[in-house]
């Protein structure tokens, strides 16, 4: 399909994924949720992408859902909602992904785009990014996501606050409340999103995509429990190619080269 609302490409098992609506923002719309949903089915099945990189064109990662279509939604039916809601749901899908995900906070993130970047597993920001749940000002409130990811990635006291006064967070407090992992200069933030991508996607895939598991199942299920599940995925490394690549890397002094298998 043509997509008008997405910029992508990947290179070297590096997938980019630019939202490409600089002059809205950066807003969702049902199109743009459409096309994001069936590129990411797309990325799901590719076995040739190893980490996903998702950004904004310009400087706004994504101020939230269009506002021509919230402007329209207020006077749905109770199905037209419901219906309205689940055709712009992107959250889950792109949560649900194997490879590990990058969120490249090249600007603003709100509501919608919040939950976007919640959804990935790691966040890098700007030094001028700003973010928040602006919804409780407009006697609404998240519906991707935004209330079960964020207390599960930054606890629940500063996600209540978060979520209860709709205030916005600048990035000196992104780092401290959990919400990014590092914060670079603009001007360097593509270079090292892409290095660390680079990095992640030289790491054994398999590995990888049983490290999210252990850790994303893990987080709902007792210790004993998570504990159990990491040595049962841990007992199925040990049959890979990869595993015995890795070995025999670290013995003969080289960089390992993995296969996937």
């Amino acid at each position: 399909m043509s997509r008008d609302n997405l910029i992508y490409s990947k290179q070297s098992g590096v997938a980019l994924l630019e939202i490409n609506r600089p002059d809205t923002g950066n807003r969702i719309d049902p199109s743009l949720a459409l096309e994001m949903r069936e590129l990411l089915v797309d990325i799901s099945l590719d076995s040739d992408i190893k980490v996903l990189v998702l950004t904004g064109k310009g400087d706004v990662f994504c101020s939230g859902d269009d506002i021509s279509m919230i402007d329209l939604a207020s006077g749905f039916s109770g199905d037209q909602l419901a219906d309205y809601l689940r055709s712009n749901m992107i959250s889950k899908l792109l949560a649900s992904l194997e490879i590990p995900t990058i969120c490249s906070l090249n600007g603003d993130a709100f509501g919608h785009g919040l939950e976007l970047a919640l959804a990935c597993d790691i966040r890098i920001a700007t030094a001028d990014t700003r973010v928040g749940f602006p919804d409780i000002t407009k006697g609404i409130m998240p519906w991707d996501g935004g209330t079960q990811r964020l207390p599960r990635t930054i606890g629940l006291a500063w996600a209540t606050d978060l979520l209860l006064t709709g205030r916005i967070v600048a990035s000196d407090e992104l780092i401290a409340i959990g919400l990014a992992h590092t914060i670079v200069p603009s001007s360097d933030l593509k270079d090292y999103v892409k290095s660390v991508a680079v990095s992640i996607s030289n790491m054994a895939p398999i590995a990888t995509k049983y490290i999210k598991e252990a850790i994303y199942k893990g987080i709902d299920l007792t210790l004993d429990q998570g504990m159990r599940l990491e040595a049962d995925l841990n007992m199925i490394l040990q049959s890979t190619h990869d595993r015995e690549e890795g070995i025999q890397s670290f013995l003969q002094r080289r960089p390992p080269s993995f296969r996937g298998d």
